[in-house]
């Protein structure tokens, strides 16, 4: 079948979760033999990326105007070009976009991700637009998808609108290649890891300060940027700690690396769903501390240690005192979960049948 993917940045992946979900998803449709399309803000050097075709379109470089824009083109395109028999939208903004291709026998989806508009970035507009859009995405798209069970409750519970719930998926097990631990000056096990966009809801200050009171030899590796947030990175790199890394974002076989060799990987973000940086990082066996809310908690499961904002010093200190075989516990806890219910063949098995049973329901008249 003919599939689209609209709303991220496009592939490969290079900026954060909505991107690594189109790339790992579209590959594998592809590889199924499915014709995919992503559409895409950057460009890539070649047409096609892994089977799947690439289409690049221009947008407005602007932090409130960047998804709506280059999204609105996207779709006019598609429109006219038209001919896919199921197109997915990502991201809650989006779902004003939704209805013409629908309206044009398209079928579409809409993965809604968390609740944007309680992201710090956001001015009183922009938060206005994405509560308007979480009701807009109750009826515009023939499905809503969700990603975590505390994001379908609150979509059944404040607007009645049952979803399907898809997590995000991550592969399972280290990597043996270690080539950009040597370049960061970094040596196995024996660095913190923390990886996401710099922003603030992403809390990569209090993880750096909550640091800064840990007496110990091992360094923290603070991985991620963000294009909007130069203020906000500003505050984060004013450290005169040696022991504090912050090179920017790392993706690829080096944010693969970082993940299969930390002493432990601390996840802070406290907006949105299911974050795919979370499940990576258990997947690769990490010991996984995270900040402890409803979505957090819900993907690692008790096979991580929660934090509050308060605690996590103690809980640095926590994780230096323990046990090798304590820690190992927890690292095969946290693979066996990600094996249980985070694959990504699970994830595109999931995002196939539901795509399919909306291309046969153009035939059947049903949604």
């Amino acid at each position: 079948m003919r599939f689209a993917i609209l709303g991220t940045r496009g592939i490969p992946a290079r900026y954060g979760g909505f991107e690594t979900f189109a790339e790992e998803l579209s590959t594998r449709l592809a590889a199924r033999g499915h014709s995919v399309t992503v559409y895409c803000r950057e460009k890539h050097l070649e047409p096609t990326y892994r089977g799947v075709r690439l289409k690049y379109l221009p947008t407005i470089r602007h932090k409130y105007l960047d998804t709506l824009a280059h999204t609105c083109i996207s779709t006019l395109q598609l429109a006219a070009g038209g001919g896919y028999d199921g197109v997915l939208y990502c991201n809650a903004a989006n779902a004003v976009f939704t209805w013409i291709p629908r309206m044009l026998g398209m079928p579409v989806a809409l993965n809604v991700d968390g609740l944007e508009r309680n992201r710090k970035k956001w001015n009183a507009l922009a938060k206005a637009w994405y509560r308007i859009s979480e009701r807009l995405a109750t009826w515009m798209p023939n499905v809503v998808v969700t990603d975590a069970q505390s994001i379908a409750t609150y979509y059944r519970d404040k607007y009645g609108r049952a979803s399907e719930m898809i997590p995000y998926g991550a592969e399972l097990g280290p990597v043996e290649t270690s080539a950009v631990l040597d370049r960061l000056g970094l040596e196995h096990h024996r660095y913190f890891l923390y990886v996401s966009r710099l922003e603030p809801e992403n809390n990569a200050l209090l993880v750096r300060e909550a640091f800064e009171k840990v007496q110990t030899p091992l360094k923290l590796a603070l991985i991620g940027d963000a294009p909007y947030a130069a203020e906000y990175i500003a505050r984060v790199r004013a450290t005169s700690d040696p022991r504090i890394l912050i090179p920017g974002a790392i993706y690829g076989e080096g944010y693969r690396e970082l993940g299969s060799h930390c002493f432990a990987y601390i996840h802070a973000t406290e907006v949105g769903g299911t974050h795919p940086a979370l499940i990576e990082a258990m997947g690769r066996g990490a010991l996984t501390l995270y900040l402890d809310t409803a979505e957090n908690a819900e993907v690692a499961g008790g096979a991580g240690i929660p934090f509050q904002r308060d605690t996590l010093t103690q809980v640095l200190e926590r994780t230096l005192a323990m046990t090798e075989e304590e820690r190992t516990t927890y690292r095969n806890q946290a693979m066996e979960r990600v094996r249980a219910r985070y694959s990504w063949d699970a994830v595109t098995d999931a995002y196939e049948k539901l795509l399919t049973r909306l291309a046969n329901s153009r035939t059947t008249g049903r949604s």
